[in-house]
């Protein structure tokens, strides 16, 4: 089927119209580099996106991939740009798009920039990009530990796709967050500080969709159960993470803190948050907890969500 694509992308490019990408034995006549700004859909409006962007352009009205005019050769390497503000920042790792005039179906992939404190150790497999494959069969996919069946969070993604005639038009898309945020806090209910008896605290989440497709950016695959640890403060009132991305969840997820114990032994709070986990929601769980050495310890998770709902959870005894 690849080869079929393949051949078919060589026919349409050898036909070469006024509305179309031109080629002529893979070299252009006639290139253009597009201008571009880029913002964030975020709830307090459109703001100016920094970090990482992919743009990879399609034919137009289609998946499959087009590629990028690099020292006038059609080549597989996408654009790949740092962005400050929403424009393009002077970087010797930019690779900028070269293309004929011509419609195109832009697909952006970004890793925003963050003020705030972000897992330290994501992991993703990235989808392969050659000429004239479909996209639409290509997938941003989650990582599995070694010899673990956890898997690692992903990397915070935004997307856009739309069509763009180069020559006439900037690069202007507006992205949105296809992952969702997870922050896990840990503390004692009297807020003292945590018992030195805490060797690791370890949080797994549930439900986690396997992929994402890099074409719609849409959720699919088999359910995965995300794990990473918690880290005591400084001051050791706290054990918390920067927040971890996620992919969306099939349906609710479970919650698990297991806590392990200078003696070995651990200790677990199991519990399904009341709404799934969805693209662009930040979650951040406040996990309050008794004596961990007694027989019967209970606690209390407060939620609060980017989108301002708020969600009460009544954690069980520690088992």
């Amino acid at each position: 089927m690849k080869k079929l694509l393949f051949l078919a992308l060589i026919a349409l490019l050898a036909m070469g119209c006024n509305d179309d990408p031109a080629s002529d034995g893979g070299q252009a006549t006639e290139l253009i580099t597009p201008a571009f700004y880029m913002d964030v859909v975020t709830g307090d409006g459109d703001k100016p996106f920094t970090g990482v962007l992919s743009v990879a352009p399609c034919l137009e009205g289609t998946s499959l991939y087009y590629g990028n005019y690099v020292n006038n050769k059609l080549s597989p390497f996408y654009g790949y740009y740092f962005v400050q503000e929403g424009e393009l920042y002077d970087n010797n790792s930019n690779r900028e798009l070269y293309l004929p005039l011509g419609n195109y179906e832009m697909i952006y992939w970004g890793t925003p920039k963050y003020e705030e404190p972000i897992y330290a150790n994501p992991a993703v497999r990235e989808p392969s990009y050659s000429i004239g494959d479909d996209l639409a069969q290509q997938d941003f996919t989650l990582l599995k530990m070694s010899d673990s069946e956890f898997y690692y969070p992903t990397y915070d993604l935004v997307f856009a796709c739309h069509p763009v005639t180069v020559g006439a038009e900037d690069l202007d898309a507006a992205l949105r967050r296809v992952v969702a945020g997870l922050k896990v806090i840990l503390k004692d209910k009297d807020d003292k500080v945590l018992s030195t008896e805490i060797a690791n605290v370890e949080v797994r989440v549930s439900n986690i969709y396997e992929k994402l497709n890099a074409y719609t950016a849409e959720p699919h695959g088999k359910a995965c159960t995300v794990a990473f640890p918690l880290v005591r403060s400084s001051d050791g009132l706290q054990m918390s993470n920067g927040i971890v991305m996620l992919f969306p969840s099939v349906g609710t997820p479970e919650l698990q803190i297991i806590l392990t114990l200078t003696d070995g032994t651990t200790k677990r709070i199991c519990q399904h948050l009341q709404q799934p986990l969805e693209a662009n929601n930040k979650l951040t769980l406040t996990v309050s907890i008794g004596n961990i050495l007694e027989e019967e310890t209970s606690g209390s998770i407060a939620v609060d969500k980017w989108n301002e709902s708020q969600e009460e959870i009544k954690v069980p005894v520690l088992q």
